[in-house]
């Protein structure tokens, strides 16, 4: 059976993304720091895992095909057999319905995918697509550049959080990697909304001292939950 990957937007009910939306809010209530959660279907598009299960799946047909067609007995000129064009054929039509077969499997299931994805490849495409949300979200343009990025990414699993040039001076990189940290875990026990509202909240903790919210201060961005599908 094939399973389709579920898409970032498919994973948030309206009340859930009221619910982020509303953490987004009580954090950047206590803090003069810009908070901006967003969720990914995939970092990267990953053609590779198609075709090595492609590949796998097609030789698996291949092999079976060969084992289950009768020999041709040529030594006894036994004219019962098949010709001799038959077995190469068959091997390549299997070979080809294999590849095909495993490779619309694969760009469906997700942890097939992922088995053949290099870890180290996930990495970086989450780290990029991380950075690229950054900039394209106006994450770093905020006045007092204290934008910070709380970024999720589904299909490798994976979390990044991002923060702006004051942010990292006043809060420390340590601090957002540890952030991170609590997200990956939390990701691991709960749902992805429940995670992010933990991690939002967790955020606008730790930025309170250091970037308190002050009584002239401007909500630059859009207190909502980004989903990229």
């Amino acid at each position: 059976m094939v399973i389709h990957m579920k898409t970032a937007s498919s994973i948030f009910n309206d009340e859930q993304r009221r619910q982020v939306n509303a953490a987004v809010a009580a954090a950047e209530s206590k803090t003069s720091a810009e908070i901006v959660p967003a969720v990914a279907t995939a970092s990267g598009r990953y053609d590779r895992p198609e075709d090595v299960a492609g590949l796998w799946l097609g030789g698996a047909a291949a092999i079976i095909t060969w084992a289950l067609l009768p020999a041709r007995a040529v030594e006894t000129g036994d004219w019962s057999g098949l010709p001799g064009w038959v077995t190469p054929v068959s091997m390549i039509a299997a070979l080809l319905a294999g590849f095909i077969l495993g490779a619309v499997i694969a760009s469906r299931c997700g942890w097939i995918r992922r088995l053949f994805t290099p870890a180290t490849q996930m990495h970086d495409e989450v780290a990029a697509r991380a950075r690229g949300v950054f900039f394209d979200s106006t994450v770093h343009h905020t006045a007092g550049a204290t934008g910070v990025l709380i970024y999720v990414s589904l299909f490798e699993r994976r979390a990044v959080v991002l923060a702006d040039k004051v942010v990292v001076e006043k809060l420390g990189q340590s601090a957002i990697d540890e952030l991170r940290d609590q997200l990956t875990t939390s990701l691991r026990d709960h749902d992805v909304p429940t995670a992010l509202c933990h991690a939002i909240e967790a955020a606008g903790e730790k930025l309170a001292p250091v970037l308190p919210r002050q009584a002239d201060d401007v909500n630059e961005l859009p207190d909502s939950l980004v989903l990229l599908d």
